[in-house]
C-alpha cells in the first residue's frame, strides 16, 4: 500500500466524509409511500447510493441496482424525492468517525484540499455547511458543476488545473469503484475507505492504491 505524498487531496462526500444514507433512505421510503409502493429501508438504499439522486430514485422504483423504471413513473416520483430531500438533506446524516481528525491533519500539513462529489450542488453545499466542513475546501465540484461527473476524470482534472497541480502529484480519497475509475483515468493516486458505499462489493476488488478504515489513519500513509 505505497502512496506517494501528494500536493493536492480531493475527497468524495457520500460514503467517504458523510454517512448520508439515513436521510436518503428516509426520503426514498417517504417517496415510495406516496406512490403506494413498498418501502426499502436503509440496507437496500445503502447499496444503491453513489451515482447521484436521479440514479438512486430510478433504482428505488425498480428495487434493484441495474435497469430502468417506467419513465412516466420516474417523472412522477423524481419531483417528490427532490422536495423531500431538500427538506431532509442533513437531518439524520453525520460525519464518519475520523473525518474531523483527518481534515484537521490535512489542513495542518498544508495540503491543497478539494471536494468532488456526484451529489448536486444544491444538496452538497448545505450538507457540508451543516456538518461544519464546508470551509475546509478551496474548491467544491458537485455532480452538476461540470458537463461530466465521476467516473469521468473531468472533475478531478478540473480541480488539478484549479490548484495548478499535475495529476501524478494528486490524490483522490473515496469509497467506490466510481472514485477508483475516475482517479485512474485522471492519473491520480486513490485511497479508499472500507466503510463506504460500493453497491455491496468490497472496495479492495477495485485495486485502489491503499484502503483505510478511518481518515484518522491518513498520517500513517502520508507522512
Amino acid at each position: 500500500m505505497a502512496v506517494k505524498k501528494p500536493d493536492m487531496v480531493l475527497i468524495d462526500v457520500d460514503g467517504t466524509l458523510v454517512d448520508s444514507v439515513p436521510d436518503l433512505a428516509y426520503c426514498v421510503d417517504e417517496m415510495m409511500k406516496q406512490l403506494d409502493m413498498p418501502e426499502h429501508g436503509d440496507d437496500k438504499v445503502r447499496e444503491w447510493v453513489g451515482n447521484g439522486v436521479e440514479r438512486l430514485v430510478r433504482r428505488a422504483l425498480i428495487g434493484q441496482l441495474d435497469g430502468e423504471p417506467d419513465e412516466a413513473l420516474f417523472e412522477k416520483a423524481y419531483p417528490i424525492f427532490l422536495e423531500l430531500y431538500t427538506d431532509n438533506t442533513c437531518k439524520r446524516s453525520h460525519l464518519y468517525l475520523g473525518v474531523q481528525e483527518g481534515i484537521e491533519y490535512l489542513q495542518a500539513a498544508g495540503y491543497k484540499l478539494g471536494c468532488v462529489t456526484n451529489k448536486a450542488a444544491c444538496f452538497t453545499e448545505p450538507l457540508l455547511q451543516t456538518l461544519g466542513i464546508f470551509d475546509a475546501f478551496e474548491i467544491i465540484i458537485s455532480g452538476d458543476t461540470l458537463a461530466k461527473k465521476k467516473p469521468d476524470p473531468l472533475p478531478l482534472l478540473h480541480a488539478a488545473e484549479f490548484f495548478g497541480v499535475k495529476p501524478e502529484n494528486a490524490l483522490m480519497l473515496g469509497d467506490s469503484v466510481s472514485d477508483v475509475k475516475a482517479a485512474r483515468a485522471a492519473g491520480f493516486q486513490i485511497i479508499c475507505m472500507t466503510y463506504g458505499y460500493n453497491h455491496g462489493v468490497d472496495i479492495r476488488e477495485s485495486n485502489p492504491d491503499a484502503v483505510i478504515d478511518s481518515m484518522a489513519d491518513l498520517p500513517l500513509l502520508l507522512n
